[in-house]
């Protein structure tokens, strides 16, 4: 992110986005966690969307990562509170067995606070959330579409990836295509320049292992 994004996404207006609007989305879609679930963030910036999963989504522990060693500084003193409930690092949500040493099914929740959409090889991360997530697991998305990029305002303030962008059909079509489940829970806004969903990694049918 440039400085001119990382202060807005630091901002109060986009903080009470997330708090007022993007949570209630998400949990009216996907609902509060398992007792005892075990949740990876995927681009924790300042830990702000950390603090609201353990609060509003009741993960009992969360691993959360970010490419920015400024962001988890920050993200540490904001987290401090929660002891060994948070494990935060510096790390490419490409590569999360590197980052974290994230086993293959591993979490039973992952969260994407609008942060996808700034990785260059974004079916990469999606192939790495679906190598973690636990057979029953949800994923919570809040992306950011091609249609939203293209616009005057995001190409004058913000640097993203000018390649292989995703619509909101798009990014849903590839979850389905590494096995993830979404069905009708997802929705965009505003000309289909937001989207948001949950998706879920189906448990085995009888007689799979």
């Amino acid at each position: 992110m440039n400085r001119v994004e990382t202060a807005l996404v630091n901002s109060p207006p986009r903080r009470a986005l997330q708090r007022f609007y993007e949570t209630p989305t998400l949990l009216r879609l996907g609902g509060v966690l398992a007792p005892d679930a075990h949740v990876l963030e995927v681009g924790c910036g300042a830990g702000y969307g950390t603090e609201l999963i353990l609060r509003r989504f009741a993960a009992a522990r969360v691993d959360a990562i970010d490419l920015d060693p400024a962001m988890v500084t920050r993200a540490r003193r904001r987290l401090g509170g929660y002891g060994e409930r948070v494990r935060l690092a510096v790390g490419d949500m490409t590569d999360l067995r590197a980052a974290l040493g994230a086993a293959d099914a591993g979490y039973d929740a992952v969260f994407d606070f609008a942060i996808i959409h700034h990785v260059p090889d974004w079916r990469a991360a999606l192939t790495e959330i679906a190598r973690v997530l636990r057979p029953g697991g949800r994923f919570y998305f809040d992306e950011v579409t091609a249609a939203a990029l293209a616009t005057r305002g995001y190409r004058w303030l913000f640097d993203h990836p000018t390649h292989d962008r995703f619509s909101g059909p798009d990014f849903v079509a590839e979850l389905e295509r590494q096995g993830l489940r979404v069905g009708p829970r997802w929705l965009t806004r505003i000309r289909g320049h937001y989207l948001l969903g949950v998706a879920d990694r189906p448990l085995p049918s009888p007689g799979q292992p």
